[in-house]
């Protein structure tokens, strides 16, 4: 039997709407959370998820 838990949002610990199994290979995929608002990268695999840093856009001087 395939075992499956919620994602938690990074920020807030709350559940989101989308649900994983063990089985389940994502790549930066943007999470959305309806709690906080917020936006965050993540990847996973074998139920272990983690946060993709990227760094802030930096502007350009002349």
């Amino acid at each position: 039997m395939k075992r499956t838990e919620w994602i938690l949002c990074s920020i807030c610990n709350s559940k989101n709407r989308t649900k994983i199994r063990n089985d389940t290979i994502l790549e930066n995929f943007p999470l959305f959370c309806p709690k906080c608002k917020q936006e965050t990268l993540i990847s996973v695999r074998e139920l272990n998820s983690s946060v993709i840093k990227e760094p802030d856009a930096k502007t350009q001087s002349r």
